[in-house]
């Protein structure tokens, strides 16, 4: 009977549902996984298959499917308020956690924007950059600055400061052209470099530009410590450093998008902390609701409120999303919050840490695998020599194996939830060897 239900779904789904980041031809031979239900690390199919969720559900889910304090958290707030428009209106879970956010950066950015996903907190931050330097009367800084490499997000705004040509290639004509300078990727060193030494590197390209035209920068935009989708290229804390004071001596805002890389991700709430520096916006989406509901926001300082604040309705910040600051989603966050706060998770996710990174040695000492890198929660290695189709062929064997994995190219990178116990850490590394030299060997 599972059975049938499961081959059911699967044929409903092909004719009615149009996957996101897919192929959709690719799914005659590489078959859908009907989930059934979710618990803790894991995800179930009908037929009792179970998969470690090694990726978080595209990096979301922080503390396990179906946690208990956050569904208690939701199930409270579905009996109060599940939504009212925050234009002309106000609700507790949303200023409590617009307070908690502004309280984890000291203060600095005290005001925050709401919307639903990811790309349209960046173009908040895009627009809300533009807008303030109009309002402040400098128009000409109309222009954005990207990263060779970046990933923003794929609606249009987005997009344009995306340098992932398999994502972009195919809406140039739609796009506004952008600057992009050298990523600091590590992975870049010269023989005798240093991580700091390609951080400098980056920087000085980021100088060159900004002193040819500064004047027609509106914004710098960066994920900080690690360029996830293209594959988890990771730098130095130092060159966010010498950017912000770049942008400090040229006039130009810096946009941090921690939407993957921020709640935790890299080792501190968020990946600036490492640096000791703040951005004029903070973008953040995914983890903030556990993986929950969708939510974003785009957070500020009090001088870039202050540019739009006037009797004049044309300077305001009209832009605005049905759903903002939806009271589920925020309570989620909250209830996301609280489990930081009681169970100390990033002291606790350091020793998680630890020994994932011993648990998976053999792999970084493998003779196929170069550049095996870990930051925080994140981990990543390069396959030498890669046959065709190596990510769905890993992708596939992977859920042979009990795992959710999803590489980037030839770089397999594992992004898991904080809750793993001993037993799945070392699960997971000794599987996720198993399924690399599997499919290595073709």
């Amino acid at each position: 009977m599972e059975l049938n239900k499961q081959s059911d779904w699967v044929a409903r789904s092909l004719r009615s549902v149009w996957h996101p980041c897919t192929q959709m031809q690719h799914h005659e031979t590489v078959p859908l996984i009907p989930v059934s239900r979710g618990k803790g690390a894991w995800l179930y199919d009908h037929e009792g298959r179970r998969y470690l969720d090694a990726i978080s559900s595209w990096w979301v889910n922080l503390f396990g499917h179906a946690n208990p304090r956050i569904n208690a958290a939701l199930k409270d707030q579905l009996d109060t308020l599940e939504h009212a428009m925050l234009a002309g209106f106000t609700h507790e879970p949303v200023i409590e956690l617009s307070e908690k956010l502004s309280a984890l950066t000291g203060h600095v950015l005290g005001h925050s924007f709401y919307a639903s996903d990811g790309a349209s907190a960046v173009e908040i931050a895009l627009k809300m950059s533009f807008h303030s330097w109009r309002n402040n009367g400098h128009a000409d800084k109309q222009e954005f600055v990207c990263l060779k490499g970046s990933y923003h997000g794929e609606t249009i705004g987005a997009l344009a400061v995306t340098d992932v040509a398999l994502f972009k290639d195919a809406y140039g004509p739609l796009l506004r052209a952008s600057q992009t300078v050298m990523s600091p990727d590590a992975r870049l060193a010269a023989e005798g470099e240093t991580a700091q030494d390609v951080a400098r590197r980056a920087a000085a390209d980021v100088e060159r530009l900004f002193i040819e035209r500064g004047d027609k920068i509106a914004a710098i935009i960066i994920e900080p410590l690690v360029q996830c989708a293209t594959g988890m290229a990771m730098h130095d804390p130092l060159y966010l450093q010498l950017v912000r004071a770049l942008c400090d001596q040229h006039n130009v805002h810096l946009i941090l998008d921690e939407i993957a890389v921020g709640c935790g991700r890299t080792g501190t709430f968020f990946a600036c902390e490492q640096a000791g520096v703040w951005p004029d916006f903070l973008c953040l989406s995914k983890g903030i609701s556990g993986g929950y509901l969708p939510l974003s926001l785009v957070m500020t300082r009090d001088e870039i409120y202050q540019a739009f604040y006037s009797s004049d309705v044309t300077r305001g910040f009209l832009h605005s999303h049905s759903y903002t600051g939806n009271p589920l989603a925020c309570r989620a966050a909250l209830a996301t919050l609280q489990i930081f706060e009681q169970d100390d998770v990033l002291n606790t996710n350091k020793v998680k840490a630890a020994r994932l990174t011993q648990a998976l040695q053999p792999l970084a000492q493998h003779e196929q695998v170069r550049n095996f890198r870990q930051r925080g929660m994140i981990w990543a290695f390069d396959a030498i020599d890669a046959p065709k189709d190596f990510s769905r062929r890993f992708f596939a064997t992977a859920t042979e194996h009990e795992l959710l994995m999803r590489p980037i190219g030839s770089t397999v990178y594992m992004m898991p939830p904080y809750i793993l116990s001993d037993e799945e850490i070392d699960g997971l590394a000794a599987n996720t060897l198993a399924v690399f030299n599997k499919v290595m060997a073709g």
